[in-house]
């Protein structure tokens, strides 16, 4: 089995930092593209950022130049530096990662239990 353990989160003012992280564990063979999405009340799970094995990131429009993605391939995390928050990234952000649990498997998308990110003053 393959875990995925948030944490991080949290209260902050506007314009103000957060990061959260995002480890994985278990019967791993290779982690593929790890990445953050988010959910907000009412509203559907959107994409936040995805960082490949090899580095290569991708970001949503509404979070581009003030997040930041990155990841530990040692140590199986996932991050996610956050500055200059707005009241709406208000959201439950949930870590996602495929995961290969060995040679022969194909990888299988795998999330986090959720951790709350709310910025208000």
């Amino acid at each position: 089995q393959v875990q995925l353990v948030e944490s991080g989160g949290g209260l902050v003012q506007p314009g103000g930092s957060l990061s959260v992280s995002c480890a994985a564990s278990g019967r791993i063979f290779r982690i593929n593209v790890m990445g953050w999405y988010r959910q907000a009340p009412g509203k559907q799970r959107e994409l936040v950022s995805t960082i490949t094995s090899g580095g290569n990131t991708n970001y949503a429009d509404s979070v581009k130049g003030r997040f930041t993605i990155s990841r530990d391939n040692a140590k199986n995390t996932v991050y996610l530096q956050m500055n200059s928050l707005k009241p709406e990234d208000t959201a439950v952000y949930y870590c996602n990662a495929n995961i290969k649990p060995d040679f022969y498997t194909r990888g299988n998308d795998y999330w986090g239990q959720g951790t709350q990110v709310t910025v208000s003053s």
